[in-house]
Parts: structure tokens; sequence; C-alpha cells
């Protein structure tokens, strides 16, 4: 048997609905971020402007938390050794975990390898120890939670996207002594869009039910310190077990959990994904914990990257381009074709140097393909004005629908007295 065509032939399947992932290979700069190097096939070597980062504060390269990297590493060497039952369990994970449960105000916390295996262990290990247990799974919930929801083998329901009532149909038709868990998300990366955190805390209450929130991309960027939109909105000590990653606002690498120390201790004994996984290393736990704690403290870095992520929206929809307005730092501009999102990405690449990756089919829905931007504090205004006038050349070149004439919506007033706003409208005429 020819085995290889198969595999050939799953390639080519993907290529013919331009769905084939291409992967930049970039370096980046401490020093210079968000300026970074492009290395090429030819040997090559251009610089780019990255925009569409998860390093949201840019703390992967802040310079303390690199240097408690170095540290760690020359202290305590490069790998953790094992798992965490088999010499893996490294002192500074344990500080690690203290500090993430803290940030949280939660009795304990339990990190992993990646924000992925966090959600598929803790939702997988909490369904199945609960006996009969119903999910119910928000629609935009993230592949991780899929899979740990499957992984679970527990019963599942899906509500609507944000939808209270849809909810309070599904919990009001459960057994009442059934265990019930609503998993969703605080922020939903590919839209913006955030969930009504408080008012899904009021619908568990009443119906007896636990909640698992992800704040994957919401921790280090809101709240007093950092802890998301559950603290951000005041209603964290509500929330059974939130869930965040360490490769995001906090420019590491890891994934966690936070709760009460009966279901930490449940996740750490029953979850097969992390009794069998080599720990985080020393090193990336040191540094992960200094972001943590820094961030803490610094609400004017929250504040600046709230500016720079409305600055950007503003100027790109006073352009007239297709701003998918949403009430969060990322701003995605709708283009709603595979084909054309890929060639418009690659547009922006080789004639602008700017790196952003189309966002197509499956991550989103086709027809609702889109460019997603993700500005940070680093992003100055000039990079702001280059970006707009760059995406106006690709979308004049490629003919692709702009926003409704004199339709612009912003997702918050564009007089906010913390922000000014400098004239772009220029870079569409």
């Amino acid at each position: 048997m020819d085995y290889r065509k198969h595999f050939e032939a799953a390639l080519s399947r993907l290529e013919a609905e331009r769905r084939y992932r291409v992967f930049v290979d970039i370096e980046r700069d401490p020093a210079r971020f968000p300026h970074a190097k492009r290395h090429l096939s030819t040997g090559a070597i251009e610089e780019v402007i990255v925009w569409c980062s998860n390093d949201y504060l840019g703390m992967g390269l802040h310079p303390e938390v690199i240097a408690a990297m170095c540290e760690a590493a020359a202290r305590h060497g490069v790998g953790a050794g094992g798992t965490r039952n088999i010499a893996g369990t490294n002192h500074p994970l344990v500080a690690l975990e203290a500090e993430l449960a803290d940030l949280h105000a939660k009795e304990g916390a339990l990190v992993f390898t990646s924000g992925w295996i966090s959600n598929l262990a803790a939702i997988a290990t909490i369904g199945s120890l609960l006996p009969n247990c119903l999910i119910l799974s928000d629609a935009f919930n993230h592949n991780s939670m899929i899979e740990g929801i499957k992984r679970s083998g527990a019963r599942k329901q899906i509500f609507r996207h944000n939808d209270l009532g849809h909810l309070e149909e599904l919990l009001k038709a459960a057994p009442r002594d059934a265990p019930k868990l609503i998993v969703f998300e605080s922020l939903y990366s590919m839209h913006g869009d955030i969930a009504p955190i408080g008012k899904i805390a009021d619908l568990a209450e009443r119906y007896d039910a636990m909640t698992y929130l992800d704040e994957v991309h919401a921790v280090g960027l809101y709240g007093p310190r950092g802890g998301g939109i559950a603290e951000r909105d005041g209603v964290m000590q509500r929330i059974d077990v939130i869930e965040g990653t360490l490769a995001k606002g906090f420019g590491a690498l890891g994934g966690y959990v936070a709760a009460d120390s009966a279901v930490i201790d449940a996740v750490r004994s029953y979850a097969a994904s992390f009794i069998f996984t080599t720990a985080l290393p020393p090193a990336i736990a040191a540094a992960a914990k200094t972001a943590v704690r820094l961030l803490k403290d610094r609400e004017d870095l929250r504040a600046l990257h709230q500016r720079q992520a409305l600055l950007t929206e503003h100027a790109l929809s006073a352009a007239g381009l297709p701003v998918m307005a949403n009430p969060s730092h990322i701003v995605p501009v709708l283009v709603g074709d595979a084909e054309r999102c890929k060639k418009a990405t690659d547009m922006l690449l080789d004639r602008h140097g700017i790196y952003i990756q189309p966002i197509n089919y499956p991550t989103v829905a086709r027809g609702s393909e889109r460019l997603r931007i993700t500005p940070t504090p680093l992003h100055t205004d000039a990079h702001i004005a280059h970006l707009v006038e760059a995406l106006v050349d690709v979308w004049k070149s490629l003919k692709l629908p702009l926003a409704p004439a004199n339709v612009v919506t912003f997702r918050r007033e564009k007089e906010d007295a913390r922000c000014t706003f400098p004239d772009f409208k220029k870079a569409a005429e």
C-alpha cells in the first residue's frame, strides 16, 4: 500500500480550501520588539513588524523576566528532570503555583506544560469525577475545552454563545440533584467579545452548578492585579475553577488552574496528562513567576495596552476598514474569504514588512475569515500609522470590501479622556 499518498491527499485538500498553514520563521529582538527578523528560505533576512503576537504585554522580552530565567537555568539546570511525581517538582515551580493561587485568591493552583493541556486535563478530570455530570459548554469554547469535555465522558449540552436565556433553559431542564459544570471563556480571542461572568455565576448559584472559567486571553491584562476579567468585574471569588496560561499576557510558557484545594488535589491525583508529563523546567517557572509578580503592580502597563488597542481600532475604522468592533484588546478585521485573506497577509508581509497571520476555518466559521491584530504597549503611534497605510493599500489592491460609508463603530467613546487620537483618515484618501 502507498501510505504516503493518503497524507499527500489530506494536505492537498487543505491547500484547495486555502487552509494550508505556512509558518513564518521570525527572530524576536528583545531590544526592538515589535520589530523582528524574518528568515527566508533563500537565506536572506528581512525586517518585519509583528502585529499578531499573543505576548500581549511584551513580558517575554522584559529584562527582569529574562534575568530570572537565566539565573534559574544556571542554578537548577535546563530541564525539570522528570514528571512531578518523579523528581520534577522543582522549587521554582512550587513558588509559581503559590504566586498563581494568590493572583486568583484561591486555595491552590496547579501548573501544566501548556494552556491546552491544562484545559484538557482539568475539565476531563472534574467531569469524570462528578457522577452523572452534565457539562454545559459555550458554543465558542476553545478546542482544548472541547477535547477536555470529550475526554471526561460526561454528558454535554452546548448553549448559544453568551446566551444567558439558553443557558438557563438547559439548567432548568436538568435534574436539580445532578452535578452540573458550566464551562466558558472570559474573553473569546478570535472575536474579542467578553462573557457576562457575573450573570453566569448568578445562574450557577441559582441552579447549583459548578463554574469553570478560561481566562487565557485575559490574565495579566485585566483587573487591578492582572487576575483577568473576573477580577476586573469583581466576581473572581464566585468562580469555582479559573484556568489561565503563562504564554500570553505573562510572556512565558505553560498553563494552570486555580481553585479550592480539594479540586486542585483531585486534578493532581487523577489527571493522566499531568501525572505522566515531564514538569515545567525551573527556568521557565522562575521567569513566569517573575512576570506574574511584576504585573500585579503594573496597572500603568495595562492602561497603555488598552490605549494602543483602542487607538489601533479607531485608526483602522476611521480609514474605512471593516473592523469587527468589540470591548477587548483584540482588533479583528473582516475579510470574509479564505483565499483573499491569505493573499492579504502575504501582501502585508512581502510589500510592507508587516506580519499578521490569516485566520481561517476551522478557527473561525467559513465566510468570516479575518486578520487578527494584537496591539501591544510596545507598538507606537507611528507603528499604527504604518499599519493603517499598509492595510488600506492591500484593501485597494485586492479590491476587498470596506466598511459601509459613514458607519464606524468604536468599542468605547473616542473622547475617552485617557486617549488622544492622531488623524489617520488621510491614509484612505
